[in-house]
């Protein structure tokens, strides 16, 4: 049995964060738009199986568990089978039609996509139905025909000696693989798989509020398996493009505010270019660096809830560093009139806008 912690690379004690890490970082490595290997695809669909097992808590604490009494465990008739390769216990054949594999995708969006959703048209290469023989696996005008050497049941039977005596074993039959049927003339566009590799093109409606790392769901877009099986899963994960202006806390974006001297003491209005548009900002008299202005309900908007977080402003209050003549006169009289002590140590105090860059780092 494959051990999950080990296919992502962690300790059974990692925490959640740490094997969200681990399994991007190999997902990224091994993702068949960056590897096209035969190993790295094994290897993806692995590390992929056991993100889903290891990313829930819950199914990680059954899977911690082990199995249960009363669940199917490794009994007698297991040690049979690796003895004797499987005992013919009302064996039928073995279907050709099988499910799909999951695929994984990685969605690069722009962070005004995520403040009210986005629609978009996907171009994936997957396995898709074969349009000539639809799923059958036969040319056109034949089909399937039961196997001569194993008469339909997938398994061949021998007998054997061994130290318990002559032992019947039932082992799958080489010339059908296990299906009970073989395939005398193979559909000549799939070559009687059912299935073949094409691009498709899936169209998304992405919601709002999604962030970084959060996979969607996307059930029967995944490949279609083996004789027309069912498609599996598609997975989108979403990655956030960098923003040159904002940035996101939760439900929140921030930005700074360049404020000029004269007008952090005086206060002024002014509109600037939100993400989603103008808005008007009121700046107070006497306003300092590191204060906040915060405009509501201008955020992003809630993933699974109603209304938008809002939109924060640190100030910045920039100092002229090239003045003529009459402006330092016109400053020195102010400094005059005002009477402003000198430099001087102070307390010290962590601004708002500090803290919240501090809460972005975590």
């Amino acid at each position: 049995m494959t051990d999950h912690y080990e296919t992502l690379g962690v300790a059974r004690d990692a925490g959640q964060d740490e094997i969200k890490k681990a399994y991007r970082r190999l997902a990224r490595e091994l993702h068949p738009d960056v590897n096209p290997s035969a190993d790295a695809a094994e290897r993806f669909k692995d590390v992929t199986h056991a993100y889903d097992v290891l990313g829930d808590a819950q199914s990680r604490a059954e899977y911690d568990r082990g199995p249960q009494p009363g669940m199917s465990g490794f009994g007698f008739g297991d040690i049979f089978e690796q003895f004797f390769g499987g005992g013919g216990r009302g064996q039928g054949p073995r279907p050709r039609r099988q499910p799909g594999q999951d695929s994984l995708l990685r969605v690069d969006l722009e962070l005004g996509d995520v403040v009210f959703g986005v629609h978009r048209e996907l171009r994936v290469q997957t396995a898709v139905l074969c349009a000539t023989c639809d799923g059958a696996c036969t040319a056109p005008g034949t089909r399937e025909e039961r196997c001569t050497m194993c008469g339909g049941s997938g398994h061949v039977q021998r007998q054997v000696r061994s130290l318990l005596g002559n032992v019947v074993t039932s082992q799958p039959c080489q010339v059908c693989q296990g299906h009970g049927t073989v395939i005398p003339s193979p559909c000549p566009t799939c070559a009687g798989h059912g299935r073949v590799r094409a691009e498709r093109t899936i169209p998304v409606d992405i919601p709002a509020g999604v962030d970084t790392g959060l996979r969607i769901q996307l059930p029967g877009q995944g490949e279609v398996g083996e004789a027309g099986g069912p498609a599996g899963t598609l997975y989108l994960e979403v990655n956030v493009k960098h923003h040159d202006v904002f940035s996101r806390s939760g439900d929140d974006l921030l930005g700074t505010l360049e404020v000029s001297m004269p007008d952090a003491a005086l206060g002024t209005r002014t509109t600037v270019e939100a993400i989603d548009g103008p808005v008007d900002v009121e700046v107070k008299q006497g306003v300092q660096s590191g204060d906040v202005i915060t405009i509501a309900g201008r955020g992003v908007t809630r993933l699974r809830g109603a209304g938008r977080g809002d939109l924060r402003l640190g100030v910045h209050v920039v100092t002229p560093t090239r003045l003529d003549r009459r402006s330092e006169e016109l400053l020195r009289e102010l400094r005059d009139r005002t009477k402003a002590p000198a430099p001087s140590l102070g307390e010290f105090k962590q601004g708002l806008f500090a803290k919240m860059r501090d809460r972005l780092r975590l």
